[in-house]
């Protein structure tokens, strides 16, 4: 395999992650309209090929995108409302009762008040005989292996109020008996779809836009999914389960130097022994629709596919559980004989052994280097003038990291010496943005920083998410005011002294 930065159809670029959440916006969400497509404007002004996204999944408890009810579906908070005004399928009231100026992402408040006012456009849309659109039939028909199941499980979630599906009754938590019982919640199951069919229409529309300014889109997968979602109800069989559908174990990751406990995801375990004895069908089908949303996919975790951290389910902790093997390269030879074309990231950090370099290494796939973690140790491998190839992605920070500037107050006294040796001053910038040189200036094909670190923003301003911590996370919104003159210029002067910068 060969799926090197190099074959990305670029070489040496920046790009910005930038979650469609945290975009400027009048109804309290980033989405699909007006803000995304300026934010397009604001890369190509600062000669940034690439737009790094969190993934678009609709998110449930918890708020993350990580823990979705559905690995292939879109997030209906992403529907922009402007845009289905434009439809003529809302009115000028409903987006004035829709307006929310919050300084950040109320999930609460959205779930309670933006379901009516998507339910009202639907409604305008079957009145127009929307149903009847040759693109909304097209859409159903292309999607059949998982829209169907996807808009019946949310009718009945909607049925159970929101309960988990291993809770419903037997006829409903079986997916085939809940299947001859679809006519009962057909307007349901209508709604559902048509919230599918605008969320892709919108993002398709988005990016063609970006295509034509030249900007290439980074989406992410997570690894697992959720065990309150589709996925598992729809597909049982494919991860390792006990008669009630409840998990068996469970993924997470060991104790470290970050957390005594480890961490405890409580996402269910793929079936990898059925998995692979199907030619891993439900992975084609995974990675085929993400295909369809970006060019390239950044795979979270990407260690899993070697070997698996797997907790026995009913635990409080991570400390009982243990390491397994999976398929490694036989997935991904798999997945490459279906796409050819394939542009993959491997998010390959945390606990790395052996097995997940050699999978690394056979892939091809250009991994991470993270600079947060460089400065603790004498010739760490994720210093830059450590990197032995240039097939790699340089982050300074991620959405799972301190920013910039709140991080370089926790270095302690040796790892500040260390990062004062290996990252040059620029007295004419602040440390924050040093450091972000210090990977824009790398050999790695690409660099990718947060928008939050080049507006120099603190944790309590501009943090994304703190593992191992349940509430606060998710909610960071970009003002409007970010695009200023002085920061584009700034940025597109880095990305032009670093040899970054698009034409």
């Amino acid at each position: 395999m060969n799926v090197s930065l190099k074959n990305f159809g670029f070489k040496h670029k920046s790009g910005i992650l930038m979650p469609i959440s945290s975009l400027p916006s009048d109804y309290g969400i980033g989405s699909f309209g007006k803000e995304a497509y300026r934010f397009v404007d604001f890369l190509c002004d600062t000669k940034t090929k690439c737009w790094q996204v969190l993934p678009m999944n609709p998110t449930s408890y918890g708020d993350s995108p990580y823990q979705s009810p559905a690995s292939v579906a879109g997030n209906p908070y992403f529907i922009d409302l402007d845009v289905l005004f434009e439809k003529g399928l809302l009115t000028k009231d409903d987006l004035k009762e829709s307006k929310r100026n919050t300084k950040r992402v109320d999930y609460g408040d959205l779930f309670v008040n933006r379901y009516p006012v998507l339910r009202k456009a639907y409604a305008e849309f079957l009145k127009k005989n929307g149903k009847g659109r040759p693109d909304f039939k097209s859409f159903i028909k292309k999607n059949v292996s998982w829209l169907p199941d996807y808009s019946l499980f949310m009718a009945l979630k909607v049925h159970y109020n929101y309960s988990s599906w291993t809770s419903w009754s037997d006829e409903h938590k079986n997916v085939n008996k809940a299947r001859l019982c679809k006519n009962e919640f057909s307007k349901e199951i209508g709604f559902w779809s048509w919230v599918q069919y605008e969320f892709y229409v919108e993002w398709q529309a988005l990016l063609k836009y970006a295509h034509s300014k030249g900007i290439v889109i980074i989406g992410d997968m997570p690894i697992y999914v959720a065990h309150d979602s589709m996925d598992v109800w729809q597909s049982p069989e494919q991860f390792l389960l006990d008669e009630s559908f409840n998990p068996t174990v469970v993924a997470g990751c060991p104790p470290d130097a970050f957390s005594d406990d480890g961490q405890l995801w409580g996402n269910p375990i793929y079936n990898w022994e059925l998995m692979e004895l199907d030619g891993f069908s439900w992975w084609i089908k995974r990675v085929g629709y993400a295909f369809k949303l970006y060019d390239i996919l950044r795979i979270d975790h990407f260690r899993g596919f070697a070997g698996y951290y797997n907790i026995p389910y009913g635990d409080t902790t991570a400390k009982g559980g243990k390491w397994d093997s999976a398929p490694g390269i036989k997935l991904f030879r798999t997945l490459n004989s279906k796409f050819k074309e394939a542009k993959i990231i491997a998010e390959d950090l945390g606990f790395i052994t052996p097995d997940v370099r050699e999978l690394l290494t056979d892939t091809g796939f250009p991994g991470m280097k993270m600079l947060q973690f460089a400065f603790f140790d004498e010739d760490n491998e994720y210093l830059p003038r450590m990197y032995k190839s240039s097939n790699c992605v340089v982050y300074p920070g991620s959405h799972d990291s301190d920013c910039i500037k709140s991080w370089l107050k926790t270095l302690d006294p040796i790892a500040k010496r260390r990062f004062s040796k290996e990252c040059p001053r620029n007295k004419e910038q602040s440390r924050t943005y040093d450091l972000i040189e210090l990977a824009l200036a790398s050999r790695a094909n690409l660099a990718v920083v947060q928008m939050q670190d080049y507006l120099e923003l603190t944790n309590s301003e501009g943090r994304m998410n703190t593992p191992s911590v349940a509430d606060g996370n998710w909610n960071w919104r970009l003002s409007k005011r970010y695009r200023t003159k002085a920061l584009t210029e700034k940025i597109e002067a880095l990305a032009k002294r670093t040899k970054r910068a698009t034409k």
